[in-house]
């Protein structure tokens, strides 16, 4: 992982975003336009380039208390003073509380990460990654358009499980579930529930076009 830390407790600039979960390892791009969030870029990139980024849940306003690390890779400034960043998540965290909240919000957080464990999980990744494809090849038969998973799905099980995680689509609060798990066998043993359930509602419905056709 590009980024590590050996304190274990610090003060991080804060980047609240409805409905979007950050994993490590997994890019974000922002365009981000908000006055106090522009003051907020303009000041870590003085520094660190690091700020965390914290799931918002649009229905009831609610902000996680664990969200993701943010690395600024790439930033382009536009006439207008927006800018266009290009972010790749990097350490967990957990938020402790804020200490600021104007300009923008400062917190208080500690890193965390996934228990260490003896257990084998290469069988477990395995599973989660025949379980993609099956999803991948049923959408595309369905959707009769050819759909191709990318070269470079990590192999690691917990390189894998963030990476799974991180392409759920509309299911913020699923993802936000996985991202506070520590522990990576749990994460994968989910995904493989999620994408079981996906996969046979995918083969039910294209078992039923098949059959009108």
């Amino acid at each position: 992982m590009a980024f590590s830390s050996s304190v274990a407790v610090r003060e991080l600039p804060l980047f609240p975003l409805p409905d979007v979960v950050l994993f490590p390892d997994r890019p974000l791009p922002l365009h981000v336009f908000e006055f106090r969030y522009r003051i907020m870029m303009n000041t870590i990139l003085q520094d660190d380039r690091r700020f965390g980024v914290l799931m918002v849940d649009s229905t009831d306003g609610k902000v996680a208390q664990v969200g993701c690390c943010a690395e600024v890779l790439q930033c382009e400034r536009l006439p207008d003073d927006r800018m266009m960043i290009r972010t790749l998540g990097q350490q967990r965290f957990r938020l402790l509380n804020y200490v600021r909240e104007k300009p923008y919000y400062v917190g208080l957080v500690e890193w965390i990460d996934d228990e260490p464990t003896d257990q084998d999980l290469r069988g477990l990744g395995t599973q989660v990654d025949q379980m993609l494809r099956d999803v991948v090849k049923l959408s595309a038969k369905l959707m009769e358009q050819s759909v191709d998973l990318p070269d470079d799905i990590p192999e690691s099980p917990l390189e894998l499980s963030y990476w799974v995680a991180s392409n759920l689509y509309g299911v913020a609060t699923e993802q936000q579930a996985l991202l506070e798990m520590q522990s990576t066998a749990a994460r994968l043993e989910r995904e493989v529930d999620i994408l079981t359930s996906t996969r046979n509602h995918l083969a039910a419905r294209t078992a039923l076009k098949d059959a009108l056709n």
